[in-house]
Formats: C-alpha cells, structure tokens, sequence
C-alpha cells in the first residue's frame, strides 16, 4: 500500500514507527490534546483573574492617591479655619470674662448704697456719690454692650434685656463733664441750703422776740 504524502502545513504527530496510527492512540493524543487545551484555559482564567484584580488594586490604588490629596488639602484648610476661630473665641471668651467682671464689680457697688445708712452725714454728698456710681455703671454698660452683641444695634435695642423679657428703660447717656456735677451738685444741695436758711431765721426771730 503506498504511503500518503504529507503536507508541510499538517501537523506532525509524535507517532513510533511500531504503533502505526491505531484509534487507541489517536485517542490518546486526542485526550492529552484536550487536557492540555483545559490546562491553558484555565491558566489563561487565572491570568484574567489576575490582570482583573491588578486592574482593581491600580483603581483603587488612583482612587486612595486622589482621595488622599483631596482630603489632606480639606482637612488641611479646615485646621487653618479652626486655629483662626480658636483664638477667636479664646479672645472673646477673656473680652466677655473681662466685662463680667467689670459689671460685678459694678453690681457690688452699687448693691452697697444704702441710703438708710447716710444718717449724720452729709446728705448731698452721699448722693451725688451714689448717682456717680450709677452713671458709672450705666456709662459702662452702655459701652460694652455692643461688644456682648456684636450683631446688635445698641441704639435701638437693648438685646441682653429683651433677653431677659423687658425693653430697656433708659437710653445710655456720655459721661457727664465738671459742669453737670457742679449743677447736679448744687441742685442736689439748694433744698437744703434753703431748709437750712430757714430753721436760722426761725431762730434769730424766736431770739429776737424773746424777752430781755
């Protein structure tokens, strides 16, 4: 029987001269043909597997640098804004501390007038000291009170008393100079210049009329 030529371009099977081309061994070749076609397609499974997962960690490797920039830049700003703010309040807090205080040692003061007190003294001076400390305490107020409301227009509105429920009474008024206590002074004093004028010409007259 002649033997087939073969054609360059058909595969060359790794037959031994004994066995011929039996079907037991076509089978053979066939099998391990399949199992190695299984082996590659699963190899190349895993190496997509892989390249997915490579592809994945590169995703989120970008995603943690972007994310990382941005927030450090956030974050970073945001700690600017809070020391800022921080020694804001810090300054705030001592101004309010430092006005308290003030108006507690106004408080006392004026808690401490007690007109009852002012027997055998000089009545026009304890008043005219006391009316001082008002004012004083007054003037201060008014002068601090737009620092306790910033926002506030303390012209218009009293807003630590509508806090408390009740308008203000009285408009805050400047410091009074020499002249007003000098008038205030004498204002004060006239009634009792004049009781005093008075209870002497009660006396010379009753002087007078009395028998020699």
């Amino acid at each position: 029987m002649p033997e087939r030529s073969r054609s360059s371009d058909e595969p060359l099977l790794d037959l031994p001269e004994e066995e011929g081309l039996s079907s037991e061994h076509l089978d053979n070749q066939v099998q391990r043909a399949q199992e190695e076609l299984l082996s590659l397609k699963r190899k190349q499974e895993q190496i997509e597997k892989q390249k997915r997962e490579l592809e994945e960690l590169s995703r989120r490797q970008e995603q943690l640098h972007a994310g990382k920039g941005e927030m450090l830049e956030k974050i970073t700003r945001a700690m600017v804004v809070l020391e800022r703010e921080t020694y804001e309040a810090r300054k705030r807090v001592e101004l309010l501390e430092s006005i308290h205080d003030s108006f507690a040692q106004h408080a006392d003061v004026l808690d401490a007038i007690n007109p009852k007190s002012w027997e055998g003294l000089d009545m026009g001076k304890e008043l005219s000291r006391a009316l001082s400390a008002v004012d004083d305490a007054r003037a201060e107020y008014a002068s601090n009170l737009p620092r306790i409301s910033p926002e506030s227009d303390s012209e218009l509105s009293d807003p630590v008393a509508m806090g408390m429920g009740f308008q203000s009474e009285y408009v805050a008024e400047p410091p009074k100079d020499f002249m007003y206590w000098l008038k205030s002074g004498l204002a004060f004093t006239m009634p009792l210049v004049a009781v005093g004028l008075i209870i002497v010409l009660l006396l010379i007259a009753l002087l007078t009329a009395a028998p020699k």
